[in-house]
């Protein structure tokens, strides 16, 4: 089984800051080159050429034949952002890749830790707490099947782990439920580790008979096993932000063709009794387009494009982006507008 991810998922509160901006997590074709194929024979002849006695000669050595073993190794990325979330909330998930960066077919071992030293507070495994996204949609939903490692669920019939080829990826879902008097601020983690079925050990350790075929197995840098975790924040405020786009282009139309303008408007406000402190939104400039200067706007009113007394400015530091400074936000705020326009090259 072989699932992919393209999307990303939002999610607000309370930080010192938060971030609006374009994510997307490429998680297909992963640059993880797994080199020859496990068992592809390497041949070898050396020649000679002489003369003998204005006669040329040629004489090849005997063959020396090598087949290129099986090396077992696995890589997990973490794909999910810090996710923002509050007491008692339950089925929150986290995403990572996991791709098997060998150069043969493996079995991947799925474990969920969300009892790990360095946090604030222990996240709870929901039941059961590892999906495959069959979906893609970077989040966990009702379509997305449970893993079910062997033993662990007696209703299936057979085990599930996943089984790739050499520079093959699939992407899974830890679920998580929040335990009751979360603290604004607290951390909590939760790890997901991969390990190869063929086995484990010592990076360069030989596996007899555990490769494809019945190759013998050499286990890569990882040790046929990696681990990463995730974070979840915990946050008494709650934002919800939307964002919204018009296009305008020369003939007064709305198709998005070369020269049109596209007016983005986001809007933000704090949904309870929290409060949203230092609050910084930024939005990245999309590729293939032009920011129109002048044309940052805070609930109506301009601000400049440069950094100054006003909110906002058009940060040139990296990558161009629209940033507006909100301050302390709480529910009597209310809606907080902004609006800013680029052109598409």
């Amino acid at each position: 089984m072989k699932q992919r991810n393209l999307t990303g998922r939002w999610n607000a509160g309370l930080c010192a800051q938060f971030a609006l901006a374009s994510v997307f997590f490429a998680c297909s074709g992963a640059a993880f080159a797994t080199g020859t194929a496990a068992g592809t024979v390497v041949d070898n002849v050396a020649t000679v050429n002489f003369d003998i006695g204005g006669v040329n000669g040629t004489l090849d050595s005997n063959v020396v034949s090598l087949t290129v073993l099986e090396r077992l190794d696995v890589v997990v990325t973490l794909q999910s952002p810090q996710i923002v979330v509050a007491s008692n909330e339950v089925n929150r998930s986290l995403l990572f890749t996991v791709t098997n960066s060998g150069n043969g077919n493996d079995e991947f071992e799925l474990f969920i830790d969300s009892a790990l030293v360095g946090d604030d507070f222990d996240p709870l495994p929901a039941t059961p707490a590892i999906y495959f996204d069959t979906d893609a949609s970077g989040d966990f939903t009702v379509g997305d099947v449970a893993y079910a490692p062997a033993g662990n669920n007696p209703q299936l019939a057979a085990e599930n782990n996943p089984q790739l080829a050499a520079d093959e990826s699939i992407d899974i879902l830890l679920v998580n439920d929040m335990p009751f008097g979360l603290v604004s601020g607290w951390l909590g983690r939760s790890q997901l580790t991969a390990t190869s079925t063929s086995g484990t050990g010592l990076p360069g350790a030989t596996l007899p008979g555990m490769g494809d075929g019945g190759l013998d197995a050499v286990l890569g840098a990882s040790g046929g096993t990696a681990s990463v975790f995730g974070e979840y924040l915990a946050a008494d405020v709650e934002i919800n932000i939307q964002k919204s786009v018009v296009v305008s282009n020369a003939t007064g139309g709305t198709d998005p063709v070369t020269g049109a303008t596209l007016t983005y408007t986001i809007t933000l406000e704090v949904t309870n009794g929290g409060t949203a402190t230092t609050s910084v939104f930024s939005d990245l400039i999309p590729a293939s387009s032009t920011f129109v200067a002048n044309s940052i706007l805070l609930n109506g009113g301009n601000l400049t494009d440069v950094i100054d007394v006003d909110a906002g400015e058009l940060d040139m530091s990296g990558a161009p982006t629209v940033v507006v400074r909100l301050g302390d936000l709480t529910l009597a705020d209310g809606v907080q507008t902004i609006e800013f326009q680029v052109t598409i090259d």
